[in-house]
């Protein structure tokens, strides 16, 4: 089993019963281990759009990272997510596999871990809350991520 860590945010809608909605459909398929406090944070990228609720869950799985990227890909489509809007834009579900073990992937459309995740603390504070110790495989501990951040 691999701890792997997703990142979940939603802006459209009703963001709170579609993020549980998706731990729900996640849940069949894994084992979530924990789930961080949702906080409402400011669009990244393109910010002509509404804030987003953000949080991240841990989850144990036997999937590979190919497959629980599939996994997430098919519960967005499920839950109505498209993908004919502006890069980083307004969206119903967004699944990110954050971190995968300790595993760097760099395969066609899987980047593990995610390639922006050093620089987004609606990121990082959710996985910070989830395990102090954490560490982003050739970044760095997740806690000294998010001061440089903050200090920057």
């Amino acid at each position: 089993m691999t701890r792997a860590y997703i990142g979940i945010g939603s802006n459209l809608g009703d963001r709170e019963a579609t993020i549980r909605r998706a731990l729900e459909l996640l849940g069949k398929r894994l084992d979530i281990v924990a789930v961080s406090t949702l906080r409402e944070t400011e669009p990244w990228g393109y910010a002509d759009q509404p804030p987003f609720l953000n949080g991240a869950a841990a989850v144990e799985t036997d999937l590979s990272a190919r497959e629980l990227l599939e996994a997430l890909l098919a519960v967005e489509r499920e839950l109505g997510r498209t993908r004919d809007g502006p890069r980083w834009g307004a969206r119903t579900i967004d699944l990110d596999l954050l971190l995968f073990g300790d595993a760097v992937i760099d395969e066609p459309r899987l980047t593990v871990p995610h390639p922006r995740l050093h620089e987004r603390p609606f990121a990082l504070e959710p996985l910070a809350e989830l395990d102090p110790t954490l560490v982003v495989p050739g970044r760095g501990p997740v806690a000294a991520l998010l001061a440089g951040l903050q200090s920057g």
